[in-house]
């Protein structure tokens, strides 16, 4: 089982980058986690409840508690979209707002691409 995981957006990225090395160390771990195990512990890996499609991976380093929101397209591919360090319980329901308007461009846009592809391979011929 191998998925391929990338991001969209530069919410993930910004994020990250401003993380200490040993949290990104972590996040690392748990990506290859994400894109190797058969089945993601739900300690690192869960849907996020009231949502369409929307998952979390969960990342703990000491005492902080890091989410990166990400959805599937197609069966292998994870598209990171936000990132946020949990402070609460609950899951901000700003964050799931953004991921979710996130989630909708992405798809638009790739919709966009598809065309935009099509278009430019019957031109070439």
């Amino acid at each position: 089982m191998g998925r391929t995981i990338i991001t969209y957006g530069k919410y993930f990225v910004d994020f990250y980058k401003k993380l200490d090395a040993q949290v990104q160390e972590k996040i690392e771990w748990v990506m290859e986690l994400v894109k190797t195990a058969e089945r993601i512990p739900k300690k690192y890996f869960d849907h996020l409840t009231n949502t369409d499609g929307l998952f979390e991976i969960r990342v703990e380093y000491k005492s902080n508690i890091y989410r990166i929101i990400c959805f599937f397209d197609k069966d292998n591919l994870v598209v990171l979209i936000n990132s946020f360090q949990k402070k609460t319980q609950k899951t901000p329901a700003n964050e799931i707002k953004l991921a979710e308007g996130l989630k909708k461009q992405y798809f638009i846009d790739k919709k966009i691409d598809q065309k935009n592809e099509s278009s430019s391979t019957k031109v070439k011929k």
